[in-house]
């Protein structure tokens, strides 16, 4: 490499360039779109993780989780359902906002669920007991699909404006592997 390529290279590293890498997922690969920031995934259920910048009047950054469960976690209606849990039902509705509908991951049909209101934060997010912290104005796109090798879930949980920053760019990075 020349001393100006090379100069150009350092240059742009220092400048806090960005390069989008390839994120594997049910044989498949998709570019992580910039500013996505790879992390370990928190917990042994997870094989993936990444933060989202939050949204200008937000308090809080968005984050995805990767789920993979070989021997699957139920009907899709099931999983639907256990999300919706994860949210307030407003006073004089049957549940929280949400809408349904289908769309590719790669070449494999899916499921996305939007739903948005109050989160009721908990970790274990499912645990009887555990402590619940109230989050109003969140929002949650859920997706779910299979292959030969089980389920696979992926979620875009956060405050309701950083979600929607960053609605788009999940929906072609799904849309997007081949």
């Amino acid at each position: 490499m020349n001393r100006f390529a090379m100069a150009t290279l350092t240059a742009a590293m220092f400048a806090g360039a960005t390069f989008a890498a390839d994120y594997e997922l049910a044989g498949m690969k998709s570019k992580v779109p910039a500013g996505w920031k790879e992390e370990q995934p928190s917990s042994t259920m997870r094989m993936g993780q990444f933060k989202l910048p939050k949204a200008e009047g937000d308090t809080e950054d968005a984050e995805i989780a990767v789920f993979r469960f070989p021997g699957g976690s139920g009907t899709v209606e099931a999983n639907l359902k256990r999300q919706l849990a994860k949210f307030k039902t407003p006073e004089g509705k049957a549940e929280p906002e949400n809408k349904v509908d289908k769309m590719k991951v790669g070449t494999k049909e899916a499921t996305i669920q939007d739903v948005k209101g109050t989160f009721l934060s908990k970790f274990p997010p499912f645990a009887p007991n555990a402590k619940t912290t109230e989050k109003a104005d969140w929002r949650q796109l859920y997706v779910v699909f299979s292959d030969d090798k089980g389920e696979y879930y992926l979620t875009l949980l956060g405050p309701g404006k950083t979600v929607e920053k960053h609605k788009k760019d999940f929906e072609e990075f799904l849309a997007n592997f081949k």
